[in-house]
């Protein structure tokens, strides 16, 4: 079940004794821990019917004896286990999952991995309750999801916009998310974010970035990507090595992929990962480097990931790495 779908059920009443929020990804599980927490009683039922529970400092004895209590005045009390990967002897809750109260909505958030799927008490959780399952999305996932957040929140948002935002920031969703309530806090409803938007309150340059980067590399346009790479090293919190040589692999990648593509854009653009509308400057690219060169880029980048973490290298500054990086790639 996806994290929206319990919240739509929560808010037209319909409840099950046990939410078992289970995997990678924390902001899905955050965000059906935050609303339990906070909406599904009133703030005058809170005082008496609402328990919440880290791991690391409570057993399993408290937390069940917690759930076996009865409401006061109220239909139903709350009871939230955080951080459940944390407690010890956790699997011994299945003495109560087999027999949950009818009036306690359990909610367990065990975040960094999954409970053994075959164990007796994970059976018990599916037969008894429902299961979140999450995993980290894939980078090509992520503008997508981005658009959708921004438009849930009353915005919408330029592709170009919307692809600044998910490369400089990656797949963290909760930070992503985070920036988009900033932005919907400070734009008016139903405004197009641009890349202005994003420039000025997320603090991503929409000159000088990973973006415009690749893209400077792409259509081989030396004096460009020297002025960003000038920029990176004067502000070295902008775009640190770290980030930008990944997100260039992945752009020499799709590059790859491109040339055993058969279709059309639309085929193309599915095949990489990439929005329709930015299909067109993968292509330019593709026919400017041509498989050979996309494939030494790859080459290039592996080599240069390693002498930034000091592997073959005497101790040159990133922005010197870089710009021996791009003149490498540009001129063979």
């Amino acid at each position: 079940m996806d994290y929206q779908d319990i919240i739509k059920d929560w808010k037209s009443n319909k409840f099950r004794p046990l939410y078992w929020l289970e995997g990678e990804e924390d902001f899905f599980i955050d965000q059906v821990v935050d609303y339990a927490e906070h909406h599904l009683l009133s703030e005058a039922e809170q005082g008496f019917n609402l328990t919440v529970l880290y791991g690391k400092d409570t057993d399993w004895a408290t937390v069940v004896n917690a759930c076996r209590r009865y409401p006061m005045f109220a239909e139903r009390q709350v009871v939230i286990l955080k951080e459940a990967q944390a407690m010890k002897d956790l699997l011994k809750l299945e003495t109560y999952i087999e027999q949950p109260l009818g009036s306690t909505i359990f909610v367990v958030a065990h975040k960094q991995g999954k409970i053994d799927g075959r164990s007796k008490t994970a059976k018990l959780i599916k037969d008894k309750g429902v299961v979140l399952s999450t995993k980290k999305m894939y980078d090509n996932q992520i503008p997508a999801w981005a658009e959708a957040y921004v438009r849930s929140q009353g915005l919408g948002i330029s592709e170009k916009a919307c692809v600044l935002l998910a490369d400089h920031i990656g797949n963290d969703l909760s930070r992503i998310a985070n920036e988009i309530d900033k932005l919907k806090v400070n734009l008016p409803a139903g405004k197009k974010i641009d890349e202005s938007d994003i420039e000025k309150y997320v603090g991503i340059s929409k000159e000088y970035n990973v973006f415009e980067l690749q893209n400077a590399l792409g259509m081989q346009d030396m004096g460009k990507v020297m002025r960003i790479i000038k920029y990176f090293s004067a502000n070295p919190k902008a775009a640190p090595i770290q980030m930008v040589i990944p997100a260039l692999y992945n752009y020499f990648a799709k590059i790859s992929l491109l040339f055993g593509v058969k279709g059309g854009e639309k085929e193309m653009a599915a095949a990489i990962g990439v929005h329709p509308f930015f299909v067109k400057d993968y292509l330019a690219a593709a026919r400017k480097f041509g498989p050979d060169g996309a494939e030494r880029a790859i080459l290039l980048l592996h080599q240069y990931n390693l002498r930034s973490i000091g592997i073959n290298d005497s101790g040159n500054e990133d922005g010197e790495l870089m710009k021996e990086l791009a003149f490498r790639m540009l001129r063979p």
